[in-house]
């Protein structure tokens, strides 16, 4: 199985979430998510979708099951109107497209019954509260927000760590994220740009970094440290610095503690 050349689809993508490669492929797959930033967003935002579909979905399924009869109706439409549509490649899914499919697949359920179709979700919900393992942020809810750009300012800060977020505010990120059940202690409410390199206190800038990631809050943590020893000695802009973070913080980690996995001592 090769991927040097190319990137997962969601298919692969979705399947590796549910557990369902092994061996050689499962091992190429991995490999592949370490070294490419566009696979591992497009994982996340898959992730993010599932959670999503479940969080509004969850009271639905609780509630009695249409008639059976009803459910493979609306399933032969569904199927009749995607057969008039063309083919699309699995790989760069439209926006919205996981939606459909999930939505199709619990009607599939539905029309087989309730048991089958609430243990599957109710699973999917469980691992979505407990173990989900975020450590890049959704650009559209995280784009990242600095309010100092001069280096003087942020270098004579005394403060360098990250200020506590507020409960509600917390409240607020894990709910965005569609993890709002998860343990709150697995996890740091980050800032995407660090207070201590100009980061502002704002909802665009934070984000549920999970602590059990390889790539965790803590070794993104020592990469702050870092950028800023750079930018206050003069080794790096500071907008340079605010700039790589907020785009890309594992490579920006790689870059500049040249190597290509966290430091064992990070």
């Amino acid at each position: 199985m090769k991927l040097e050349n190319s990137h997962l689809s969601d298919e692969q993508l979705l399947l590796e979430l549910e557990g369902e490669v092994s061996g050689r492929e499962q091992t190429a797959i991995r490999c592949h998510l370490d070294t490419c930033w566009q696979c591992r967003t497009r994982r996340q935002e898959i992730e993010t979708a599932i959670a999503e579909f479940t969080r509004v979905h969850q009271r639905k399924l609780d509630a009695a099951l249409p008639p059976i009869a009803g459910s493979r109706a609306r399933l032969q439409a569904r199927l009749a109107e995607a057969s008039m549509r063309p083919a699309r490649s699995a790989r760069f899914a439209m926006p919205g497209q996981w939606e459909r499919v999930l939505a199709t697949a619990a009607m599939t359920a539905a029309a087989f019954g309730l048991l089958t179709t609430y243990t599957v979700v109710s699973r999917r919900n469980r691992s979505v509260a407990e173990t989900t393992a975020v450590f890049i942020p959704d650009s559209r809810l995280t784009p990242g927000a600095a309010t100092l750009a001069d280096k003087l300012a942020v270098c004579a800060q005394t403060n360098q760590k990250n200020k506590e977020v507020p409960p509600a505010v917390r409240k607020q990120v894990f709910q965005e994220y569609g993890i709002a059940g998860a343990k709150p202690e697995a996890y740091e409410v980050d800032y995407l740009v660090t207070p201590a390199l100009g980061g502002a206190d704002d909802l665009r800038n934070l984000w549920p970094h999970s602590y059990s990631a390889t790539w965790n809050a803590r070794v993104k943590d020592e990469l702050e440290d870092r950028l800023r020893e750079m930018v206050c000695s003069g080794n790096l802009d500071l907008t340079e610095a605010q700039r790589e973070i907020a785009e890309n913080w594992i490579a920006a980690y790689k870059k500049y503690f040249h190597t290509e996995q966290p430091l064992e001592e990070h």
